[in-house]
């Protein structure tokens, strides 16, 4: 019957996912599960069950405060170091030679794939229970955003060989706060073979879209471009489900933002926060090891064009003296976007008595995309 009643669930679940324009991906959130390559939604039992899969409250009888920080950029195709190239290019140079210079810092900028994304998050989580009942609560911001060439660079001169040389072109970077206050109810059945969770999220969305001038010779500041955000409030709900058919396996889902929440967009128009489904399995060979992998079952927009994100994610973890220390790694990879390769992840947990710290991270050597995070909790 507890079989029946999960399929039921995970049926429910996906058929309410439409397929209309997603704002956002996955962010990871925690170093726990950085470190094992983003993979969260079966094994995340703490606080962050409130971001991962509120069931996750209900299968420990725990009570955790943590407050976490976490991030993540990529920058495609060295994008990052064509725009320091055209900061530094030397516009009163109006030899061929240079003139070629110019030419190939503008085909490096305005390559298709030649893009920024990044992510983060941060916040304060609380973790409490009452038997087999468990409750969470949540203050965080998940922020993402990115940057693509929306006018490409130009490269002018008006009398060859004698005229300065001008590249110029424009960059455009949008971007979403999700600024939340969030509530999760849990409840374990049957020895805690099943649980079951939904949270509410009051959010508050910050939404960009700024452009930033990109011209030879002259500095390019980011942060400085995104413009005003325009603040609108809407509610979210999530729901997930973990069921546990023997004590080395754990199945689980999570769905978010099932609602649909829509936000207002610079300029007129909604920013959607679409359904995010993602399922995960762990299992314990031994009690002290965990294995796990995550899938996005959906494949989410992201604010570049033409990249999607839909994310696969394995992680382990060994403990050893009882929790005192825990080693993670991982990886993952983003199935729709092929400027990217498996991201290696790595992490460490530290735990004296009911204090614990973690710190997690990786680095994609290719796309140059880097992550990390950390937490620090009392768990009781």
């Amino acid at each position: 019957m507890k079989g029946t009643f999960l399929s039921i669930f995970l049926l429910a679940v996906l058929a309410g996912t439409n397929t209309r324009a997603m704002a956002v991906e996955f962010v990871m959130v925690g170093p726990r599960a950085t470190g094992m390559g983003g993979a969260g939604v079966v094994v995340t039992t703490d606080a962050l069950a409130t971001y991962w899969n509120p069931a996750g409250l209900a299968m420990t009888q725990t009570v955790d405060i943590r407050i976490q920080g976490s991030g993540q950029a990529i920058d495609r195709l060295d994008l990052r170091d064509a725009i320091d190239d055209l900061e530094n290019f030397n516009t009163n140079d109006p030899s061929a030679a240079n003139l070629a210079n110019a030419q190939d810092i503008a085909n490096r900028i305005n390559q298709p794939s030649a893009t920024a994304s990044f992510n983060g998050s941060a916040g304060f989580y609380l973790k409490g229970r009452f038997g087999d009942h468990a409750f969470g609560f949540n203050v965080s911001d998940v922020a993402t955003g990115g940057g693509f060439v929306s006018t490409p660079v130009k490269v002018e001169q008006v009398v060859p060989g004698v005229s300065p040389i001008n590249l110029t072109g424009t960059m455009t970077l949008p971007g979403l706060e999700a600024r939340q206050l969030a509530f999760s109810y849990a409840y374990a059945f049957a020895e805690k073979t099943l649980s079951i969770g939904v949270t509410a999220k009051i959010i508050q969305g910050a939404a960009y879209s700024g452009t930033m001038a990109l011209q030879g010779g002259r500095g390019v500041s980011i942060t400085d471009n995104f413009g005003k955000a325009t603040i609108s409030t809407n509610f979210g709900i999530d729901v997930g489900a973990i069921y546990r058919p023997a004590s080395w396996l754990r199945l689980g889902v999570v769905a978010k933002d099932i609602n649909h929440p829509t936000f207002d967009a610079p300029g007129g128009g909604e920013l959607a926060l679409e359904p995010q489904v993602r399922a995960g399995v762990a299992v314990n060979p031994y009690s002290t090891l965990t294995l796990t992998v995550d899938v996005d079952a959906t494949a989410n927009k992201t604010f570049l064009p033409g990249i999607k994100s839909q994310v696969v994610s394995l992680g382990a973890e060994q403990t050893i003296l009882s929790e005192f220390l825990s080693f993670r790694i991982g990886t993952f990879k983003n199935m729709k976007d092929a400027a990217t390769p498996f991201t290696p992840t790595a992490g460490l947990g530290l735990r004296i008595f009911s204090f614990r710290a973690d710190v997690g991270g990786g680095y994609d050597f290719r796309a140059e995309g880097a992550l990390v995070s950390g937490s620090v909790s009392w768990t009781f």
